[in-house]
């Protein structure tokens, strides 16, 4: 039996053990669930207000810098019932995506079964799976996407289309659980200026580049990293939560690589146009956004080179290093940045 059936065959099993971590430190870690609760009767607003007690504690401890304290909420949370319910109905329900299956050709699952995604969460047994690759019309824009043939080293190229991989509806609903519980500390240390995380989201974005231009005229250069997804470096990547209790969880899933068209491949470190870099597939992934993560320090790296120009004003004194920085604004969501200057 391979490792899709297997999946198939536990999430369709109502007889899984009920017995579950809970995310409040004032009662017993192991309590029993009435295996007579419904889906439809379980109150939303008590396990979303469970949820962000928890989260708001580990924001806390990111932001004052206690790590090991922020690490034993963040296990809480991943261990915890009302979290892993929250994290299987934002995938289930929630996603726009929840009828698209990956490999495992599970969608649309009934609510016996999200309860069996819920206890199987608990496991730390299941691998990651590749991701299924698709191809979605990208209109207004030509994009190729280059892929290594395994067997005779041959390009394919997709023109006009976007490639997205879809986990299986556990690494999925395992990437939003784990999402839970990285999106508030990585919060916490983001600058300003980043957006796409957790409540930072793109209209918060659009309004700082509205506060920044709406005084006076300025010129706005608008950039997108070009292959941002795919060239990520897992290591450089990995080594930015090398002490993160779920740093083992985001390696499978950088190295689970994709199925495209029955095939299955690899994330490959390859030479490119573009320079070395990881061929990587999992666009799909609902982890924190891996672009905010990498690029992470690049506002800070560019405040230190202002201090560096040479700028001068008209009357030909040299500008002070707070005004160079003040006037680098750089405004960044996920893999996209804008400069108003």
């Amino acid at each position: 039996m391979n490792k899709a059936q297997t999946l198939k065959r536990r999430l369709g099993n109502p007889k899984l053990f009920l017995s579950v971590a809970w995310d409040t430190e004032d009662i017993p870690s192991q309590v029993s669930i009435n295996p007579n609760l419904k889906w439809k009767d379980i109150n939303w607003k008590k396990v979303e207000k469970s949820v962000f007690r928890l989260q708001k504690l580990i924001y806390r401890a990111s932001m004052s810098g206690e790590i090991r304290k922020m690490h034993r909420y963040q296990k809480l949370l991943l261990k915890s019932y009302y979290a892993r319910l929250l994290a299987v109905r934002r995938v289930t329900q929630d996603n726009q995506g929840k009828k698209t299956a990956g490999i495992d050709g599970i969608k649309n699952i009934s609510p016996m079964q999200r309860f069996n995604l819920v206890n199987l969460l608990a496991s730390r047994h299941i691998k990651a799976s590749p991701t299924r690759r698709v191809y979605i019309p990208k209109p207004g824009k030509d994009e190729k996407r280059v892929l290594m043939d395994e067997v005779s080293s041959e390009c394919k190229t997709h023109s006009r289309q976007r490639p997205l991989g879809i986990p299986t509806m556990y690494d999925r609903a395992l990437q939003a659980l784990v999402k839970l519980g990285m999106e508030p500390e990585w919060e916490a240390l983001f600058e300003p200026n980043s957006y796409g995380l957790f409540r930072r989201s793109a209209q918060d974005a659009i309004g700082a580049i509205f506060d920044s231009i709406h005084k006076k005229p300025k010129y706005v250069l608008d950039a997108d990293i070009s292959k941002c997804f795919d060239r990520i470096n897992h290591d450089a990547l990995l080594g930015k939560v090398s002490q993160s209790p779920y740093r083992r969880l985001i390696k499978q899933w950088l190295k689970s690589g994709v199925m495209d068209n029955n095939q299955f491949h690899p994330p490959l470190w390859l030479p490119s146009r573009e320079g070395m870099g990881w061929v990587h597939h999992r666009e799909g992934s609902s982890v924190p956004k891996r672009a905010n993560i990498a690029l992470h320090g690049m506002e800070e790296r560019l405040n230190e080179f202002a201090k560096t120009i040479d700028m001068k004003r008209g009357n030909g004194c040299q500008v002070s290093w707070q005004n160079k920085v003040q006037s680098l604004n750089l405004i960044r969501y996920e893999s996209r940045l804008c400069y108003p200057t």
